[in-house]
This record gives C-alpha cells, sequence and structure tokens, in this order.
C-alpha cells in the first residue's frame, strides 16, 4: 500500500497558511493506489478528504482526523484527447486552461480564473466569468471504496457552488470537450481573463478564493464594501481592501482568526443590508463556523 504518513503539516499546503495536521496523510498516483487507500480507510472508519491546490479551504487548527489525500503523478497529468483534454483530478484548473492556446481548443479559458483543481473544482461545481463547467464536461470519473464510476455532468447534482458528490467520493479523472479556434484567438481570451481577474482580486498574498457565495442577484464582495468591511482585520486576517470578498493572512493569522472575521462581517452586512451571507470556503476537520451552529441549535 502506499505510504501513509502520521501528524502531516497541511499549513502549507493551503493559500491561506492557517491550520494544523492531518492524521494521515497520503500522496497517490494512480486509480489502483487511490482506490486501495479508499477501500483501506472504509474498513478502519477513517473519514477521507483530499487536498489539492487548497485555494478554497480553511484547515482546523486542531488538525484533521482520519485520512487526507493528495492527488499526484497520474492522476495530476493533462492529456490531449480527441475534441478536448482528458485531466487528473489532481491538475492544476490554470495549467489545463493554459493547455488549450497551442492546441487551438476553445471553451475552457474561463478556468484559468480557478485557482483549484480539476477535481475540486468539479466537487465545488466552480465557475468563474461567465464560463460553465458543465458546458464543457463530457465525463468524470469518480473512485470510491465501492470502485470506478464514470458519470455524465447531469449525474452529479451541480447547484450553485456545489454538487452531490459524497465523503468519500474522489474525482480521479475528467475530460473536457472543447471546439476548435484559432491557437491567436484562445490566447487572446486567456489573457483578457486573467487582466480581469488581476484588476479585481488580491494577488501574491496568502488569501483564498472568494469567502461568501454571492446571494441571488448580488455581490457578496459589493455587500461586504457597502458597510464598510474593506480591511477589517482581527488578529493576523483581514478582508482584503481590494476585494473585500477576499481575506489575506497579513501575518501568523490562525483559521479561528479568519472565522472571527467572517463572523464580523457576516453579522455586518445583516445589520446594513438585511442579507445573510453564506460561506463558500471549504472546511477541512472540526472548524466551528458560530452562525450555522446557531442556526442548526435553533
Amino acid at each position: 500500500m502506499v505510504e501513509l504518513h502520521e501528524t502531516y503539516p497541511l499549513q502549507r499546503m493551503t493559500t491561506v497558511r492557517t491550520g494544523g495536521a492531518a492524521e494521515l496523510f497520503a500522496a497517490v498516483g494512480t486509480i489502483a493506489e487511490l482506490q486501495e487507500l479508499l477501500v483501506w480507510a472504509n474498513a478502519h472508519d477513517h473519514d477521507v478528504a483530499v487536498v489539492g491546490s487548497g485555494s478554497n479551504l480553511l484547515v482546523a487548527d486542531e488538525g484533521v482526523p482520519g485520512l487526507v489525500l493528495h492527488l499526484q503523478r497520474q492522476l495530476a497529468e493533462i492529456e490531449t484527447v480527441s475534441g478536448g483534454l482528458r485531466c487528473g483530478g489532481g491538475a492544476r484548473m490554470p495549467k489545463a486552461a493554459a493547455r488549450t492556446a497551442a492546441l487551438g481548443l476553445a471553451g475552457l479559458e474561463f478556468a484559468v480564473n480557478i485557482p483549484g483543481t480539476v477535481g475540486g473544482a468539479v466537487r465545488m461545481n466552480a465557475n468563474a466569468y461567465d464560463g460553465a463547467l458543465a458546458s464543457v464536461l463530457s465525463w468524470v470519473e469518480v473512485v470510491s471504496a465501492q470502485g470506478v464510476a464514470r458519470r455524465a455532468p447531469h449525474e452529479l447534482g451541480f447547484e450553485y457552488r456545489g454538487s452531490a458528490l459524497r465523503a468519500g467520493e474522489v474525482v480521479a479523472q475528467v475530460q473536457f470537450a472543447l471546439t476548435d479556434a484559432a491557437p491567436e484567438t484562445v490566447r487572446a481570451t486567456l489573457a483578457e481573463m486573467r487582466a480581469l481577474r488581476h484588476a479585481a482580486q488580491p494577488k501574491g498574498i496568502k488569501t483564498f478564493g472568494s469567502t461568501f457565495k454571492n446571494p441571488p442577484g448580488a455581490s457578496a464582495g459589493k455587500l461586504l464594501e457597502a458597510a464598510g468591511l474593506s480591511g477589517l482585520r482581527i488578529g493576523g486576517a483581514r478582508l482584503s481592501p481590494k476585494h473585500a470578498n477576499f481575506v489575506e493572512n497579513v501575518g501568523g493569522a490562525s483559521t479561528a482568526d479568519i472565522v472571527a472575521l467572517m463572523a464580523a462581517a457576516r453579522e455586518r452586512v445583516l445589520e446594513h443590508a438585511g442579507i445573510a451571507l453564506e460561506r463558500e470556503v471549504q472546511a477541512l476537520g472540526p472548524v466551528s463556523f458560530p452562525w450555522e451552529e446557531a442556526s442548526r441549535a435553533g
């Protein structure tokens, strides 16, 4: 079986650089290795999670019980197939999008602005700048302790920033169906997409993707800014002055600092605009969001 590491630090595997260690960690490179580990984890009653780019992830300061996986080698490859690309679940979305320029394939340009992995993008239905993941998916290969299953997009239960993929199900491989286009046209679109992101969002700092989901017909970032929250800081965590829906680690932030900042910002928006924001950032391990706890208790 693949080597297991105990008490493996996860902080450096997230873009915001907070959180503790995984109880168990393994890097897997093939579907066979992945399924073997999932069968083992199921037999030992271990929860399973996958960390890719860690770009929209908050890891608990106390650490993460169970098994954390990272997909690499074959499970992170990008290859050309007839009419599109086939990508491992651990492949990075911007790298896949960039590959399409030289190949003269259009349809995946929006993915250059999705900082996570292909598998994470599928699980979270991560769309950007009017690009729709479901519209370019041909199929998704999902591995679990029960086996390997190939699913069509309509079988994934896509919703806004979510899917029907369950715990213990790992996206191992994806095929994108793309259309022929002039390479210079694809390159121009990619450059435009990158420029839009760089103009609007913080870069070159410790941060993660959007903190809160956009409410129907509104922008979470604009709601936060209208409530005077740009630059709000708690501990080492700050809402970006450039885009208030991005949390920055400006120095020694903990996950607890970020949760406290999110709670304060959410309360201010609720008072100011009467809108209860829902988090978009994902949690790994025992991260407690007080407004969600209160909702369950009520």
